[in-house]
């Protein structure tokens, strides 16, 4: 007889030995050494591929009691085993029937903490092969468990979620339909194996209001919040050509039906509830609680809002200014974050509330909540900062989108924070752009507009007519601005040299006109003080200094006999990446261009004013 088949035999001849020793004992008599026998025995059983005899052991009605008692100590062996052998294995079938038999007959309490060990101790590639072989056992030891049934089925859910937390999430159409890891497929799975406690809940609820319920209601709720998170606020959601049925569609609109059907969907939309909040001792760990519930709250309400899931249970009574303000801390949550689908996330929910509102019909009260303020200031650090162009090209939509849908007072005064937040050229031009508009508006409009007239637009004009830092500021870096506030001063003087005798803006910049006495003289001087000179001054300084740098830099060529000669340059405070010489002079002319057509905008202003002031005079005199 070959050695290897002696070995086998004797192993199952040791697992025939064990079983009838313990046959004969009392379940109070098993000891720690029998527990110890009988794994080894099975064990070895399993490995050299006895898994039939092993299981014929199992379903030996004479063995129920041994089975109850050692039998979880044999799904370790038998995990390992399953992965062993192919899919067509008859061994494989063999394991399978084994980890069902465990199941129906071990101590639940044993096999439970044996099944949680198994998915805790899995790794890699083989995390979610593992927890769907282990689900449907698990589920059925759960449903046998009558004491802390919720805490068991809560530690399984959160256990199970720990474990798929660190897979990457498939985000483009390719990695969905591989589904490499089994991601798509185990959330699946997952919900799935929640159902039945589900259900539970649901009769309960239904009957009363007993403490244990709302246990595994609390428990059903927090996997819910988890799966939020991790996969949902991850996953891209949107419906894509050539998938059917998209995996984390299908498990958003389920994990929304569980919401739903444990009555805590609206109650997480409008009253932001979170569940029983854990009183952590250390105070890190609160803020960390914290900011993962925002989060799925926030994936909660994209999915509701954008999505469009379970929007059938949405009570359609709340007006768009309500649901936009219900959703702005959600929208700034997101907006905070720097991934991708995160952002888009953020940007889809602020657009969708948005579209709802009509333009000019937002009052201004909304901007004394806080979100109403820190969204606009999010949005323009995504279109500043993000790397991702579309993004910054949506983020610039929105805030355009969400300027017009204010009333003039809610326009005047978001146009104030945002020109003191923004600390950004670009950004502060396209706010003085804005504000131009309106001005034209109130001018061609046939009522009066008087948050783009008289006293409120000279305040706001002390603002936009300024250098930020004198005649020292960088006049490259803050050009957006500069040339919109010229644009914009240039238009109200040619307008107001239109008007003749309505007279809307001229009484801000005539130091002479004796249609009304508002301290014109005044406004005139301080925007001659704090705008016009020092942009005179600074222009003077900033040709002067690009003009050197290029003669040395010419120079320094001709020194070098070469105009490949690499170089670097600094532009705005910013050291730029190396270059030829021929290089640098394009940049340092290109900036020249930039001072020169500032100088002629600002000709152009000063001709205008003279021109009225001089027309003014000789009507006076």
């Amino acid at each position: 007889m070959p050695e290897e088949q002696s070995q086998t035999i004797m192993a199952v001849d040791e697992l025939q030995a064990i079983i009838q020793r313990c046959q004969i004992l009392e379940e109070t008599d098993f000891k720690g050494e029998d527990f110890n026998l009988f794994q080894v025995a099975g064990q070895k059983c399993l490995e050299d591929g006895y898994a039939a005899q092993l299981l014929e052991v199992i379903q030996n009605e004479k063995n129920k009691v041994i089975i109850k008692n050692m039998g979880w100590n044999l799904i370790s062996p038998l995990v390992r085993c399953i992965f062993m052998y192919k899919q067509e294995d008859d061994k494989r079938e063999h394991c399978l029937k084994i980890l069902d038999q465990l199941a129906q007959l071990c101590n639940p309490k044993e096999l439970f903490l044996g099944l949680l060990e198994q998915i805790e101790q899995t790794s890699g590639e083989q995390v979610c092969q593992t927890v769907m072989l282990l689900l449907q056992p698990l589920q059925t030891v759960l449903l046998k468990l009558q004491n802390k049934k919720a805490y068991s089925v809560g530690l399984s859910l959160a256990m199970i979620m720990n474990q798929l937390t660190p897979l990457p999430v498939p985000y483009t159409k390719q990695q969905i339909q591989e589904d490499k890891l089994g991601l798509c497929q185990c959330c699946n799975a997952v919900v799935d194996f929640a159902k039945p406690f589900v259900n539970e809940v649901v009769k309960n609820m239904e009957k009363s209001s007993e403490y244990n319920d709302m246990d595994l209601k609390e428990e059903l709720l927090k996997f819910c919040m988890k799966s939020l998170k991790y996969p949902l606020l991850t996953a891209q959601l949107e419906q894509l050509e050539g998938i059917e049925e998209h995996p984390f569609r299908h498990f958003a609109n389920e994990i929304i039906d569980i919401l739903w059907d444990i009555r805590e969907l609206i109650p997480l939309v409008f009253l932001h509830r979170k569940g029983k909040s854990l009183h952590w001792e250390n105070q890190e760990f609160a803020d960390i609680e914290q900011k993962n519930s925002a989060e799925s709250v926030a994936c909660l309400s994209y999915l509701m809002f954008v999505q469009h899931f379970g929007i059938d249970c949405f009570p359609m009574v709340f007006s768009p200014s309500y649901l936009l303000q219900c959703n702005m801390m959600h929208i700034e949550v997101l907006l905070k974050r720097t991934e991708e689908s995160m952002l888009s996330k953020g940007l889809d929910l602020f657009e969708s509330c948005l579209l709802r509102i009509e333009d000019n019909s937002l009052l201004h009260q909304y901007l004394e909540f806080r979100d109403f303020i820190n969204v606009p200031q999010d949005l323009v650090k995504v279109m500043t900062l993000c790397p991702i162009e579309h993004l910054r090209k949506k983020s610039l939509n929105i805030l355009q989108l969400f300027i017009d849908k204010f009333d003039a007072e809610g326009k005047y005064t978001l146009f104030r924070c945002l020109l003191k937040t923004s600390n950004h050229a670009g950004v502060e031009g396209y706010i003085i752009k804005n504000i131009k508009d309106q001005i034209h508006l109130s001018l061609t409009k046939a009522c009066d507009n008087i948050w783009f007239t008289g006293h409120h637009l000279i305040s706001l004009l002390d603002l936009v007519l300024l250098l930020p830092e004198g005649a020292e500021t960088d006049l490259l870096q803050n050009s957006d601005r500069i040339m919109a506030s010229l644009n914009l001063l240039r238009y109200l003087v040619i307008k107001d040299c239109e008007s003749d005798n309505q007279v809307y803006l001229f009484t801000f910049i005539s130091p002479v006109c004796g249609y009304l006495n508002t301290g014109v003289w005044t406004a005139l001087a301080k925007i001659q003080q704090n705008f016009l000179k020092p942009l005179h001054v600074g222009l003077n300084m900033s040709k002067a200094h690009y003009e050197a740098e290029i003669k040395n830099t010419k120079e320094n060529r001709r020194e070098a006999h070469s105009s490949n000669t690499v170089c670097s340059v600094t532009v705005s405070g910013e050291k730029m990446p190396a270059m030829t010489t021929e290089m640098q002079l394009q940049v340092l002319h290109s900036a020249l261009f930039t001072f020169d057509l500032i100088e002629s905008v600002l000709a152009r202003v000063e001709e205008l004013i003279e021109v009225k002031i001089k027309a003014v005079m000789d009507e006076n005199s």
